[in-house]
């Protein structure tokens, strides 16, 4: 692995130093590195096409956002958790330099995972495009009213829901705002993904999991605000009629893994107190 690129957080003090702390021992090991912040996506792109890993140091946020960025040069990610749950990291604090190690002895398995493109139509126009690794969610905004929505799969109607707001959910998102939501829970290598209405009115309220090929529609009709939200980030305001296309990315992102491929249902079972 001749070159490794180090994303910190900004906001996170101790992710600064600690980048340049790997990339000291990076360096020493012989491998090329550049550092830089996970928010810097100009400076970010045009580095992608030579790296051969992308250590990440943050909380899940920070994967998803770098996920966001280097997926069209599906370039391995490798994180280093400084955040509270840490469920996408690979390392913690105390141990990157032993999980690099393994890294760098190619002792290690990539773990492909599912991403979403998701396109906002307005009047027979789009508008603008969205890539998430755990979830688009279309729903309401502030005030505590209904959105009413009309779900097509392939171009055919399946259903008309009254609820808060619709999660399009990947496996890895079947952890986040889906699992809240009473969604199932999806092994991360899967290359399905997931429906789900969050608080229904008088509707259908069961997830629905659909094939990798699938294309969603989803038609929004309300008269007051709502949004359209790629993994948690930001909302993009929506309008009466505009219509969400959502189908798989042409892209997986890939992880680094050093545990074994069942460290998802430990990890899961631990984060959820289940493991005494």
């Amino acid at each position: 692995m001749e070159q490794i690129g180090i994303l910190h957080h900004p906001r996170i003090p101790q992710s600064v130093p600690l980048a340049y702390e790997i990339g000291q021992w990076l360096s020493e090991q012989g491998v090329k590195t550049w550092v830089g912040s996970t928010w810097d996506e100009t400076g970010i792109n045009h580095r992608l096409d030579k790296m051969g890993l992308l250590v990440v140091l943050g909380g899940d946020g920070s994967l998803l956002r770098a996920a966001r960025l280097s997926v069209s040069w599906e370039t391995p990610i490798f994180g280093v958790n400084l955040g509270r749950v840490g469920f996408l990291s690979e390392a913690q604090a105390d141990d990157w330099q032993e999980r690099l190690t393994q890294v760098l002895n190619d002792n290690f398995w990539v773990e492909e995972r599912l991403m979403l493109h998701a396109a906002l139509w307005r009047d027979g126009y789009q508008v603008d495009t969205f890539t998430a690794l755990n979830d688009i969610v279309v729903g309401r905004g502030q005030q505590a009213r209904v959105v009413r929505f009309t779900l097509r799969v392939d171009d055919d109607l399946v259903t008309h829901y009254t609820a808060d707001a619709l999660i399009v959910a990947t496996p890895t998102g079947s952890t986040a705002y889906a699992m809240a939501a009473g969604g199932p829970l999806l092994p991360p290598r899967l290359q399905n993904f997931v429906v789900l209405p969050v608080a229904p009115h008088l509707s259908f309220n069961r997830a629905l999991v659909l094939h990798e090929t699938a294309e969603i529609k989803i038609e929004v009709s309300m008269d007051h605000e709502a949004y359209i939200t790629p993994d948690g980030q930001h909302g993009i305001s929506l309008q009466d009629g505009d219509a969400v296309i959502i189908h798989k990315n042409e892209h997986l992102i890939p992880f680094a893994r050093v545990d074994s491929p069942g460290y998802f249902y430990r990890r899961l079972m631990g984060r959820l107190g289940y493991v005494r």
